[in-house]
């Protein structure tokens, strides 16, 4: 095989093939978005670590589920979920925040980790609320929690999950219900993080209890919290930064894998914010928050 052009872009491809051809040897088989996301990354960076996602071996969480990461920035998220009993997610649509933080419910549950996985979002949407709905409290709630949901049913037979649901094995509880509550030996999911006040962040944070573990995810670009009120989401990530046990990950418009045009519409909404001086006021953290204090260490699990 001979590779003609430019002498960077010859380097490019020639450090993407070896890859690809690493992860085939493995046995794996590397995606047309595998192979996109590795030009983004060598055309952006000097030194791309595109082996780290192209020829990573999919993350077992279970022996029923494989995920592997598709951008770095997801690889550093599941690794935080790993070593972490408290994981904050930040970043755009599309970048996988709430799929994975399932993925590691699931898991968990599945290897008994913990007896039953909690499912909750705070109601705030631009212009509705919960009593604008039809139904019961269950029906009310369950369409702010449909991309949860859809997350669930991507990776549990239908039967499977009816039967967590019937055993309460898989709860799904508004974010206003959970004061007073104790957590204990389960996995909570906090959805749309970002349009929760600091009262109501430091409430759920407060519920875990024994034998728990918490991710919570948000796009800090999207609050529909009432103007001058600020995001629950970013207090924490910036309070908790430091905290033992509580990682803190951003994950950016490079690590959105839904369609091609939505990483070229977040990026051009990213651009124009900027442009017109209207970037959201919370600041941007760095893809992953993992110091810790001088002299400190985690403690042994």
């Amino acid at each position: 095989m001979a590779i003609l052009g430019e002498a960077e872009d010859v380097a490019i491809a020639e450090t993407l093939l070896k890859e690809l051809l690493a992860a085939v040897r493995e046995g794996q088989t590397p995606t047309i978005d595998d192979v996109a996301y590795g030009l983004r990354e060598a055309r952006a960076s000097e030194s791309p670590d595109i082996g780290s996602v192209v020829g990573t071996t999919p993350t077992v969480l279970h022996r029923d589920i494989a995920i592997k990461p598709r951008t770095s920035g997801q690889r550093a998220y599941l690794e935080a979920i790993r070593e972490n009993e408290v994981v904050l997610a930040t970043g755009p649509a599309g970048t996988g925040k709430t799929y994975l933080a399932m993925a590691a419910a699931v898991s968990a549950l599945l290897k008994k980790e913990v007896n039953r996985i909690v499912l909750t979002r705070p109601a705030v949407e631009a212009g509705e609320n919960l009593g604008f709905l039809p139904g019961d409290m269950s029906e009310k709630v369950n369409p702010y929690l449909r991309p949860l949901f859809d997350a669930l049913y991507s990776m549990v037979d239908p039967e499977r999950v009816k039967r967590w649901f019937e055993r309460d094995q898989v709860e799904v509880a508004p974010l206003a219900f959970m004061r007073g509550r104790t957590l204990d030996h389960c996995f909570a999911i906090l959805d749309e993080a970002q349009n929760t006040t600091p009262a109501q962040m430091k409430m759920f944070l407060t519920r875990l209890g024994q034998g728990s573990r918490a991710i919570i995810t948000g796009d800090v670009t999207q609050v529909d919290l009432p103007e001058g009120t600020q995001s629950g989401l970013t207090e924490a990530a910036r309070i908790l930064a430091h905290t033992e046990g509580i990682t803190v990950v951003a994950l950016e418009s490079s690590d959105v894998v839904r369609h091609p045009l939505v990483q070229s519409i977040v990026e051009a909404y990213e651009s124009d914010e900027k442009a017109h001086d209207r970037a959201p006021k919370a600041p941007k953290p760095k893809r992953v928050i993992l110091e810790m204090p001088p002299g400190a260490s985690r403690k042994s699990e």
